[in-house]
Protein backbone atom coordinates (compact mmCIF):
# COMPACT_ATOMS: atom_id res chain seq x y z
CA UNK A 1 0.00 0.00 0.00
CA UNK A 2 1.65 3.22 -1.04
CA UNK A 3 -1.46 5.74 -0.50
CA UNK A 4 -3.65 7.38 2.37
CA UNK A 5 -6.29 5.07 3.58
CA UNK A 6 -9.74 5.66 1.76
CA UNK A 7 -12.26 6.16 4.59
CA UNK A 8 -15.69 4.66 4.01
CA UNK A 9 -19.05 5.86 5.55
CA UNK A 10 -21.41 2.81 4.80
CA UNK A 11 -25.30 4.14 4.30
CA UNK A 12 -28.11 1.60 4.82
CA UNK A 13 -31.22 0.63 6.43
CA UNK A 14 -30.33 -3.37 6.19
CA UNK A 15 -28.34 -4.40 8.81
CA UNK A 16 -26.98 -7.34 6.71
CA UNK A 17 -25.90 -4.88 3.82
CA UNK A 18 -23.80 -2.65 6.24
CA UNK A 19 -22.28 -5.60 7.82
CA UNK A 20 -21.75 -7.12 4.50
CA UNK A 21 -19.99 -3.93 2.79
CA UNK A 22 -17.96 -3.85 5.95
CA UNK A 23 -16.70 -6.73 5.81
CA UNK A 24 -15.51 -6.88 1.98
CA UNK A 25 -13.87 -3.34 2.36
CA UNK A 26 -12.53 -3.58 5.57
CA UNK A 27 -10.75 -6.98 3.77
CA UNK A 28 -9.09 -4.02 1.50
CA UNK A 29 -4.95 -2.81 3.07
CA UNK A 30 -6.08 0.82 1.49
CA UNK A 31 -9.78 1.03 2.64
CA UNK A 32 -11.01 1.48 6.38
CA UNK A 33 -14.91 1.58 7.17
CA UNK A 34 -15.13 4.28 9.66
CA UNK A 35 -19.08 4.48 10.20
CA UNK A 36 -22.48 3.50 9.73
CA UNK A 37 -25.66 4.89 9.41
CA UNK A 38 -28.88 3.48 9.63
CA UNK A 39 -31.06 6.41 7.55
CA UNK A 40 -30.07 9.70 4.99
CA UNK A 41 -30.53 12.01 8.36
CA UNK A 42 -28.49 9.92 10.60
CA UNK A 43 -25.82 10.12 7.36
CA UNK A 44 -25.60 13.82 7.26
CA UNK A 45 -24.64 13.65 10.99
CA UNK A 46 -21.63 11.14 10.74
CA UNK A 47 -20.56 12.48 7.60
CA UNK A 48 -20.07 16.11 9.70
CA UNK A 49 -18.59 13.83 12.80
CA UNK A 50 -16.28 11.68 10.62
CA UNK A 51 -15.39 13.18 7.41
CA UNK A 52 -15.14 10.22 5.67
CA UNK A 53 -13.18 10.42 1.81
CA UNK A 54 -16.19 8.45 0.55
CA UNK A 55 -19.91 7.52 1.50
CA UNK A 56 -21.46 4.45 0.21
CA UNK A 57 -25.42 5.40 -0.08
CA UNK A 58 -28.28 3.64 -0.12
CA UNK A 59 -31.37 5.21 -1.82
CA UNK A 60 -34.95 3.86 -0.49
CA UNK A 61 -34.53 4.43 3.51
CA UNK A 62 -37.13 5.87 6.04
CA UNK A 63 -36.67 9.15 8.03
CA UNK A 64 -34.41 11.24 4.96
CA UNK A 65 -33.88 9.19 1.63
CA UNK A 66 -30.33 8.69 -0.23
CA UNK A 67 -31.36 11.70 -2.91
CA UNK A 68 -32.17 14.12 0.11
CA UNK A 69 -28.67 13.08 2.14
CA UNK A 70 -26.58 13.35 -0.63
CA UNK A 71 -28.34 17.16 -1.78
CA UNK A 72 -27.35 17.70 2.19
CA UNK A 73 -24.21 16.58 2.15
CA UNK A 74 -22.77 18.18 -1.08
CA UNK A 75 -24.33 21.37 -0.20
CA UNK A 76 -22.26 21.49 3.61
CA UNK A 77 -19.26 19.66 1.92
CA UNK A 78 -18.53 20.68 -2.04
CA UNK A 79 -15.85 17.97 -1.89
CA UNK A 80 -17.53 15.41 -0.57
CA UNK A 81 -17.61 12.35 -2.62
CA UNK A 82 -21.09 9.72 -2.15
CA UNK A 83 -21.40 6.29 -4.46
CA UNK A 84 -24.89 5.77 -4.83
CA UNK A 85 -26.15 2.07 -3.91
CA UNK A 86 -29.03 0.78 -5.81
CA UNK A 87 -30.89 -2.78 -6.66
CA UNK A 88 -31.93 -1.67 -9.94
CA UNK A 89 -29.66 -1.09 -12.87
CA UNK A 90 -32.42 1.03 -14.60
CA UNK A 91 -33.51 3.53 -11.47
CA UNK A 92 -34.72 6.93 -11.74
CA UNK A 93 -33.85 7.72 -8.30
CA UNK A 94 -30.24 6.90 -9.09
CA UNK A 95 -30.64 9.86 -11.98
CA UNK A 96 -31.92 12.00 -9.27
CA UNK A 97 -28.93 11.38 -6.67
CA UNK A 98 -26.61 11.99 -9.71
CA UNK A 99 -28.23 15.48 -10.22
CA UNK A 100 -28.67 16.17 -6.20
CA UNK A 101 -24.38 15.64 -6.51
CA UNK A 102 -23.43 12.13 -5.96
CA UNK A 103 -20.08 11.00 -7.67
CA UNK A 104 -21.73 7.66 -9.30
CA UNK A 105 -23.17 4.41 -8.59
CA UNK A 106 -22.82 0.98 -8.01
CA UNK A 107 -25.54 -2.11 -8.11
CA UNK A 108 -25.54 -3.81 -4.79
CA UNK A 109 -24.43 -7.13 -6.65
CA UNK A 110 -21.32 -5.51 -7.47
CA UNK A 111 -18.14 -8.09 -6.63
CA UNK A 112 -15.86 -7.50 -3.93
CA UNK A 113 -13.45 -6.13 -6.02
CA UNK A 114 -15.93 -4.16 -8.26
CA UNK A 115 -17.15 -2.42 -4.93
CA UNK A 116 -13.59 -1.31 -3.89
CA UNK A 117 -12.16 -0.24 -7.27
CA UNK A 118 -15.74 2.12 -7.34
CA UNK A 119 -14.99 3.06 -3.68
CA UNK A 120 -10.80 4.23 -5.04
CA UNK A 121 -12.10 5.95 -8.60
CA UNK A 122 -14.61 8.48 -6.31
CA UNK A 123 -12.19 9.05 -3.77
CA UNK A 124 -9.55 10.16 -6.84
CA UNK A 125 -12.26 12.52 -7.57
CA UNK A 126 -13.20 10.49 -10.44
CA UNK A 127 -16.90 10.28 -11.29
CA UNK A 128 -17.98 6.11 -11.83
CA UNK A 129 -19.21 6.13 -14.92
CA UNK A 130 -19.99 2.31 -15.31
CA UNK A 131 -20.56 1.32 -19.21
CA UNK A 132 -23.86 0.09 -20.45
CA UNK A 133 -25.62 0.53 -17.10
CA UNK A 134 -24.85 4.52 -16.21
CA UNK A 135 -25.16 5.25 -19.72
CA UNK A 136 -28.57 3.86 -20.04
CA UNK A 137 -30.15 5.69 -17.23
CA UNK A 138 -28.50 8.52 -17.96
CA UNK A 139 -30.35 8.20 -21.75
CA UNK A 140 -33.53 7.21 -20.36
CA UNK A 141 -34.20 9.65 -17.77
CA UNK A 142 -32.41 12.70 -19.61
CA UNK A 143 -35.37 12.53 -22.15
CA UNK A 144 -38.25 13.24 -19.09
CA UNK A 145 -36.48 14.38 -16.18
CA UNK A 146 -37.64 17.62 -14.74
CA UNK A 147 -35.03 19.37 -13.87
CA UNK A 148 -34.96 22.25 -11.51
CA UNK A 149 -31.50 23.88 -12.62
CA UNK A 150 -32.30 23.38 -16.33
CA UNK A 151 -28.95 23.47 -18.47
CA UNK A 152 -27.93 27.37 -19.82
CA UNK A 153 -27.51 26.81 -22.67
CA UNK A 154 -25.70 29.89 -23.21
CA UNK A 155 -23.26 28.35 -21.03
CA UNK A 156 -22.24 25.65 -23.86
CA UNK A 157 -21.50 28.60 -25.85
CA UNK A 158 -19.12 29.37 -23.76
CA UNK A 159 -16.62 26.02 -24.52
CA UNK A 160 -14.20 26.19 -27.13
CA UNK A 161 -15.16 23.12 -29.91
CA UNK A 162 -12.64 21.27 -28.12
CA UNK A 163 -13.72 21.55 -24.67
CA UNK A 164 -17.75 20.53 -26.41
CA UNK A 165 -16.01 17.35 -28.06
CA UNK A 166 -14.88 16.31 -24.39
CA UNK A 167 -17.84 17.16 -22.53
CA UNK A 168 -19.41 14.96 -25.53
CA UNK A 169 -16.67 11.83 -24.70
CA UNK A 170 -17.47 12.30 -20.54
CA UNK A 171 -21.01 11.31 -21.28
CA UNK A 172 -20.54 8.60 -23.11
CA UNK A 173 -18.57 6.91 -20.62
CA UNK A 174 -15.05 7.53 -21.27
CA UNK A 175 -12.24 8.25 -19.42
CA UNK A 176 -9.54 10.99 -19.63
CA UNK A 177 -6.99 7.96 -21.37
CA UNK A 178 -9.68 7.35 -23.16
CA UNK A 179 -10.65 10.39 -24.52
CA UNK A 180 -6.84 10.91 -24.66
CA UNK A 181 -6.51 8.12 -26.76
CA UNK A 182 -9.27 9.05 -29.30
CA UNK A 183 -8.29 12.62 -29.63
CA UNK A 184 -4.35 11.86 -29.86
CA UNK A 185 -3.76 14.39 -27.28
CA UNK A 186 -1.92 13.75 -23.96
CA UNK A 187 -3.68 12.40 -20.89
CA UNK A 188 -2.86 15.85 -19.03
CA UNK A 189 -4.22 17.91 -21.99
CA UNK A 190 -7.25 16.11 -21.60
CA UNK A 191 -7.36 16.79 -17.45
CA UNK A 192 -7.16 20.45 -18.54
CA UNK A 193 -9.77 20.34 -20.55
CA UNK A 194 -12.32 18.98 -18.51
CA UNK A 195 -11.34 21.31 -15.10
CA UNK A 196 -12.49 24.89 -17.53
CA UNK A 197 -15.54 22.75 -18.48
CA UNK A 198 -16.11 22.24 -15.28
CA UNK A 199 -16.03 25.88 -14.23
CA UNK A 200 -17.58 27.24 -17.38
CA UNK A 201 -20.32 25.00 -16.77
CA UNK A 202 -20.25 25.46 -12.78
CA UNK A 203 -20.61 21.83 -12.44
CA UNK A 204 -18.58 19.76 -9.76
CA UNK A 205 -17.76 16.95 -11.15
CA UNK A 206 -17.88 14.83 -14.41
CA UNK A 207 -21.03 13.13 -13.31
CA UNK A 208 -22.96 16.31 -13.54
CA UNK A 209 -21.38 17.05 -16.55
CA UNK A 210 -22.47 13.84 -18.49
CA UNK A 211 -26.17 14.65 -17.08
CA UNK A 212 -25.74 18.34 -18.57
CA UNK A 213 -24.32 16.98 -22.09
CA UNK A 214 -27.69 14.76 -22.47
CA UNK A 215 -30.05 17.48 -20.79
CA UNK A 216 -28.46 20.02 -23.14
CA UNK A 217 -29.28 17.35 -26.11
CA UNK A 218 -24.93 17.36 -26.48
CA UNK A 219 -25.45 13.64 -26.94
CA UNK A 220 -28.79 12.51 -28.51
CA UNK A 221 -30.33 10.30 -25.87
CA UNK A 222 -31.35 6.35 -27.45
Amino acid sequence: MTGPVIRVLIVDDQSMVREGFSVLLNAMPDIEVVGEAVNGREAVRQVGALRPDVVLMDIRMPEMNGIDATREIVAADGDAKVLVLTTFDLDEYVYQALRAGASGFLLKDASARQLAEGVRVVAGGEALLAPTVTRRLITEFAKTAESSRPPALAQVGDLTERETEVLVLIAQGLSNGEIASHLVVAESTIKTHVSRILVKLGLRDRTQAAVFAYEARLVTPG
